[in-house]
């Protein structure tokens, strides 16, 4: 735990994380481009950095929890940015969820200064981000992982190193997919129930025991039947994950027809004004279609 870490983006994931590392020892140094988000966890605990490129200038292991491609390249590669400030033998790990083809190259480019770079995308959202139970998919070399494995276990409890440099990136990209194809279809079944005159709760205990059951469900269903659509994970942040995923198929050339439609699904309620609640708010839409809300008896 010798080892200073740097923290750079402290949005709803990236604060509970930090916190969580603060928590069991670590010294950090945070940096959040609203400086006082960072103000308001360090405490006597964390140092504030003004700029990436200080916190790559004092540490030796820099985690970024950053919202998309663009915002890791900025906080890498920008004016005042990591690279400036990067030491030989750092290394970065990258928690965001971006493009497996940018993390590739960021990678690259990290590797030029001597240091190296792990991509850990993570599932969990912010309850797994607060209890530290976050899912995380590691790509990079194996040393690396090793390194980093400690740090990761404070924040999560199911890590797994999936392979070289992007494959943590297209591990979260297939997860996405499941996670998003999963709500659509409990949003369906629980409107079609709910129409027909059967309590949605008596819905989901019933077939959470059986097949049908899964994470996801548990992890949701008080929020579709309370109708509380407060994030969790944003409607425009799973789209984006889903543009992620639909751009790795047409580099592959895998048909993925279904994940189009729920994409889509999750752009319609984007231009509905609802891309900043959570994504289990993919019900409402169903809801507007079938002229239905659950538990409204009509």
């Amino acid at each position: 735990m010798a080892e200073k870490v740097g923290f750079i983006g402290l949005g709803i994931m990236g604060r509970p994380m930090a916190q969580n590392l603060m928590e069991a020892g670590y010294e950090l140094v945070l940096y959040n481009r609203t400086i006082e988000k960072a103000e308001e966890i360090a405490g006597d605990r964390a140092t504030v950095a003004e700029s990436p490129k200080e916190v790559a200038e004092s540490c030796d292991l820099i985690v970024l929890m950053l919202p998309d491609s663009p915002q890791v390249e900025e906080v890498v590669e920008g004016e005042d940015g990591v690279l400036e400030g990067l030491k030989e033998g750092t290394l970065i790990v990258d928690m965001s969820t971006i493009s497996p083809v940018i993390t590739r190259e960021l990678a690259e480019k990290i590797e030029e200064r001597e240091a190296s770079m792990l991509d850990a995308p993570v599932s969990g959202g912010e309850q797994g981000a607060q209890q530290g139970t976050l899912a995380i998919m590691v790509g990079g070399s194996e040393e690396d992982f090793e390194r980093a494995k400690p740090l990761l276990e404070v924040m999560g409890d199911a890590i797994t190193h999936v392979g070289p440099t992007g494959a943590g990136q297209t591990a979260k990209a297939a997860n996405q997919i499941v996670v998003a194809l999963t709500l659509e279809g409990i949003s369906e079944a629980l409107v079609l129930a709910s129409k027909a005159g059967v309590a949605p709760e008596k819905i989901l205990e019933a077939i959470s025991g059986g097949l049908a059951g899964s994470n996801v469900m548990e992890a949701k269903k008080e929020k579709f039947l309370a109708h509380d659509f407060e994030p969790g994970f944003r409607v425009e942040l799973h789209h984006k994950d889903l543009g992620i995923a639909l751009a790795a198929g047409r580099e592959y050339g895998v048909s993925l027809p279904v994940t189009a439609i729920v994409d889509q699904m999750l752009e319609s309620l984007k231009t509905k004004g609802r891309g900043d609640r959570d994504h289990s708010a993919i019900l409402t839409l169903i809801e507007d279609e079938a002229q239905h809300e659950i538990g409204n008896g009509g």
